[in-house]
């Protein structure tokens, strides 16, 4: 499915979000807090967008997804990049300084296995930050944000998508997604500590942040 949306998908994501992906990735490049010369795995990166977007940090990024067609869309990005299942990383553990996912984590068969993989090739003492749809805390916005996730999202995506029946979906993922405090229940469980949250566009997005201690 990915790699049938891969050509037109960062286009597509920009025009459904009126542009916030920018602005999403911004926040979540500052919650990572990357500093030059560290290692960050970038997982479930698609084309290499947000990939870019951290490595302006000086940190060295690399772009890890399942898709490999959404990997050749970003190739001339120029950052490292790996085919890989997030379910079974192949990375040795206590590598990476950092690990995001940024809009990927539902689309892994077991969010579960993923999050405890990340934490295996996290250094003791690296965060954590998934940044993922979510739901909105006030009612009315929430009532308004859904009727787009069900009814206008798929509309729109039909005009710009290369593949409009994928984000058939993407709506109904977001629509099952746990809220805020259930996800970060999820990546407490998984052995993360000091989990938190911030919200972005209203709830709209979520950055849920956590660290391995130990």
């Amino acid at each position: 499915m990915f790699d049938g949306v891969a050509r037109r998908y960062d286009l597509t994501n920009t025009v459904l979000t009126g542009g916030q992906d920018r602005y999403w990735r911004w926040a979540t490049r500052r919650a990572l807090a990357l500093r030059p010369g560290e290692r960050v795995l970038d997982l479930a990166a698609g084309t290499g967008v947000s990939t870019t977007e951290f490595a302006k940090s000086g940190a060295w990024c690399v772009a890890v997804d399942f898709s490999q067609g959404m990997l050749a869309q970003g190739r001339f990005r120029g950052v490292p990049m790996v085919a890989a299942d997030g379910m079974a990383l192949p990375f040795a553990d206590n590598v990476f300084d950092a690990v995001t996912i940024n809009y990927g984590l539902r689309n892994i068969v077991d969010p579960d296995v993923a999050l405890r993989e990340m934490l295996r090739v996290t250094k003791p003492g690296g965060r954590l930050v998934v940044a993922e749809f979510s739901t909105p805390t006030f009612e009315p916005y929430r009532t308004v944000y859904r009727a787009f996730v069900t009814k206008l999202l798929p509309r729109v995506a039909g005009v710009v998508s290369s593949n409009p029946d994928a984000y058939e979906y993407l709506a109904e993922s977001i629509q099952a997604w746990p809220d805020q405090p259930e996800l970060a229940e999820r990546i407490a469980g998984a052995g993360w500590s000091q989990v938190r949250w911030r919200n972005l566009s209203g709830g709209a997005v979520a950055l849920h942040r956590g660290y391995k201690l130990g």
